[in-house]
């Protein structure tokens, strides 16, 4: 779980109230996970939340955008990924 942080990335120092039932809960994932502190468990939490809504935003973005065509450019769409599909090997027993 330790990752190495870039020497231009410092990390800032703060200090949040939480619930006597938050702490326990993260000393217990800090210990289940043999984390270096509960600091390094919250900030793997929140780094897997803000990537999971980075991808929510990238996964809105596509669906809006295929959305948006016409039906002769979803077609034409569908064409291109038929061809680029083709152009790898058949599996066996596929």
């Amino acid at each position: 779980m330790s990752r190495t942080i870039a020497p231009n990335r410092r990390k800032a120092k703060k200090s949040y109230t939480l619930s006597p039932e938050t702490v326990a809960f993260l000393e217990m994932l800090r210990s289940k996970r043999e984390a270096e502190s509960v600091s390094a468990v919250l900030e793997e939490i929140l780094q897997n939340l803000r990537r999971e809504q980075e991808r929510a935003a990238v996964d809105r973005a596509v669906a809006e955008y295929y959305s948006s065509l016409s039906d002769t450019e979803a077609e034409e769409h569908s064409r291109w990924g038929d061809l680029a599909l083709a152009q790898f090997p058949k599996e066996e027993g596929a």
